[in-house]
C-alpha cells in the first residue's frame, strides 16, 4: 500500500468513525468523500460497506456489560432480556429482506453521488419536522420497546438503502415518531446496528470475494481499525449531546453539506 492510498484511507475510516452513530449518512460521507479524494479503494464498493462493521465493533464493545448481562438473561428466560432479545431480532428483519432483495440496485446507488447530496438535504428538513412534531414520548428505555414499535423502526430503516439517508437518522427518527425518546431512540439504534451490518458485511464479501486479493485486505483493514477506535471515542459524547440538545444541529448540518455537495457536483 502506497503512502497517498495509506493517508487517504485513514481519512474514510475516519469519515466513517465520525458519522456512523450520528443521522448524518456515515455512506453517504464516504461516497463524497471518496469523490473528493478521488479515494480508489477495493472493486464493488467493498471498502465503504465493510469498514462500517468497525464501528458496529465500536458499539460492542462500549456496550459489552449489557450485552453480556443480556445474553445471560435470555439463557435465563428472563422476560425483559429476551423481549429485548427479540425486538432487535424484529427491528432487523425488513433490513436482511430488503437488502438481499434489492443489493444490486444498492450498490449502484453508491455510485451517484448526486442521490447523496439530494438526500442529505430531503433528510435534513425530515429531522427538523420530526423533532418538531413528533409526539410525547412514553418508552424512555431499550428494554420496553415493544415488538410492534420494533418492526415499525426495521422498516423506517430500510429508508436508509439509499445512501444519504442514514442508518441511524432512519432508525432514530422512526422511533421518535413511535413515541420513543431521544436517549432510548439512540440506544436501539446503536443495538440494531450490530446485526444489520454485520449481515450486509457478511453478505457483501460473499458477493464479491472473488475480486478481492491481500492488498484489498490492507486497505479494508486499516480502514476498519481507524473506524472502530473513531467511533468509541465519538458515541457517549453523541449520546449526552441529543439527550440535552436534540438532533437539530445535525439536520442544519445535513442541509448545509448537501447543498454544498450538489452545487460542486453540479459545477463538475
Amino acid at each position: 500500500m502506497d503512502l497517498s492510498l495509506a493517508w487517504k484511507t485513514v481519512v474514510m475510516g475516519v469519515v466513517e468513525g465520525l458519522t456512523e452513530f450520528l443521522p448524518v449518512s456515515s455512506t453517504g460521507h464516504l461516497v463524497l468523500a471518496g469523490e473528493l479524494l478521488r479515494f480508489q479503494g477495493p472493486p464493488g464498493k467493498v471498502f465503504e460497506i465493510v469498514i462500517q462493521l468497525g464501528a458496529i465493533l465500536a458499539i460492542c464493545f462500549l456496550y459489552r456489560a449489557k450485552i453480556w448481562t443480556t445474553a445471560q438473561g435470555v439463557i435465563r428466560r428472563d422476560p425483559s432480556s429476551t423481549r429485548f432479545t427479540l425486538a432487535v431480532l424484529v427491528a432487523f428483519l425488513p433490513a436482511a429482506v430488503v437488502g438481499v432483495a434489492a443489493h444490486k440496485y444498492i450498490k449502484a446507488l453508491l455510485n451517484h453521488p448526486e442521490v447523496v447530496a439530494v438526500a442529505l438535504i430531503v433528510g435534513g428538513f425530515a429531522i427538523l419536522a420530526i423533532e418538531r412534531l413528533a409526539p410525547r414520548p412514553r418508552i424512555k428505555a431499550v428494554e420496553d420497546v415493544g415488538l410492534k414499535t420494533a418492526l415499525l423502526i426495521g422498516l423506517c430503516q430500510c429508508l436508509a438503502m439509499v445512501p444519504g439517508v442514514s442508518r441511524a437518522g432512519a432508525s432514530i427518527m422512526g422511533a421518535r415518531v413511535f413515541r420513543v425518546d431521544r436517549a432510548t431512540a439512540a440506544e436501539f439504534s446503536f443495538f440494531l446496528a450490530m446485526p444489520t451490518m454485520l449481515g450486509a458485511t457478511v453478505y457483501d464479501l460473499y458477493k464479491n470475494w472473488s475480486t478481492l486479493d491481500w492488498s484489498h485486505g490492507l486497505v479494508i483493514a486499516l480502514g476498519f481499525a481507524v473506524a472502530f477506535v473513531t467511533a468509541a471515542l465519538v458515541v457517549g459524547v453523541f449520546v449526552r449531546f441529543i439527550s440535552r440538545h436534540g438532533f437539530g444541529v445535525f439536520a442544519w448540518y445535513r442541509i448545509v453539506v448537501g447543498a454544498l455537495a450538489l452545487a460542486l457536483l453540479l459545477m463538475r
